[in-house]
């Protein structure tokens, strides 16, 4: 497992998988543990996956300074990866809370981004959260779904109310629940940081106006992906995250929810390695 420093002297994390090009990779959760990508659903065939482990998540040590959990500040820690690796530009993908850190990352370092993916992810860093709406809208297109009448009221008390996950409403987040979702989904039981999550969107972690207009001059070409029945975000809000980006193009994979490459792994890492396959060969 490499390791490498922070600029603060934190050790973290970063596992390898599959052979080619590399392709560094943000996890989402906020502050998730790498584990539950995998491989991305064969991704690895035709890219070497550089998973970061963030700051106090997996195998990376905890930062003496807890405020450095903040989205902002972990796009000091993307960018010492990147040192390490001994990459000009680098091909970047960040799923759900880790396309904000990818998106600020781009918007500060514009230069050393090649591609970008974003799997999968509600656009925080420009001022565009998944509405309750959203996602409840996502939820009832699951209507016929044996499933549906005992998770959709407790999905709904979570949106409205807050309080606990329910493992009752964990369907909603894959675009079909069968074995491989109940399987990915006993797997992901490594628990996010709590107190990283927390703030990781604390007070000053965005600047939604500094962060459009920097990516609006942003040449690398950006891949805005969605799942057809995901809440968060709907490929609505997907296709407004692409207006953002001068050279973007959007994604949306059918009847996939907020996990795409366990919902149709062939589709997913077919359609991403397109993206950056045809990307590479034009630059």
């Amino acid at each position: 497992m490499p390791t490498f420093s922070a600029p603060d002297g934190t050790r973290l994390a970063h596992h390898l998988r599959g052979d080619g090009a590399p392709l560094v990779v943000l996890p989402g959760g906020p502050m998730r543990p790498s584990g539950y990508l995998g491989d991305l659903g064969g991704l690895a065939a035709h890219r070497r996956l550089v998973l970061l482990d963030l700051r106090g998540t997996g195998d990376s040590e905890a930062p003496a300074d807890p405020a450095t959990y903040r989205c902002d500040r972990l796009v000091a820690d993307v960018e010492a990866l990147r040192v390490h690796l001994g990459l000009d530009r680098m091909d970047l993908l960040g799923h759900s809370a880790g396309g904000s850190l990818a998106m600020l990352y781009a918007a500060r370092h514009p230069d050393r981004v090649a591609r970008l993916a974003l799997i999968t992810a509600t656009p925080w860093a420009l001022g565009m959260p998944a509405t309750t709406e959203d996602r409840l809208a996502a939820a009832r297109l699951r209507t016929g779904e044996p499933w549906f009448a005992a998770a959709y009221p407790a999905f709904e008390r979570w949106l409205l109310q807050g309080g606990d996950f329910d493992p009752a409403f964990i369907p909603f987040f894959y675009g079909r629940w069968d074995e491989a979702a109940a399987a990915h989904a006993r797997r992901d039981e490594e628990e996010s940081n709590e107190e990283a999550a927390d703030r990781y969107g604390a007070e000053g972690a965005y600047d939604p106006p500094a962060t459009r207009a920097a990516l609006a001059t942003l040449t690398a070409p950006v891949l805005v992906y969605a799942g057809e029945l995901d809440g968060g975000p709907r490929p609505g809000l997907a296709r407004r995250t692409a207006e953002v980006f001068p050279n973007a193009e959007v994604a949306v994979q059918p009847g996939a929810g907020h996990y795409p490459w366990v919902d149709d792994p062939a589709w997913f890492a077919g359609r991403t390695a397109d993206f950056f396959a045809a990307n590479e060969k034009g630059a």
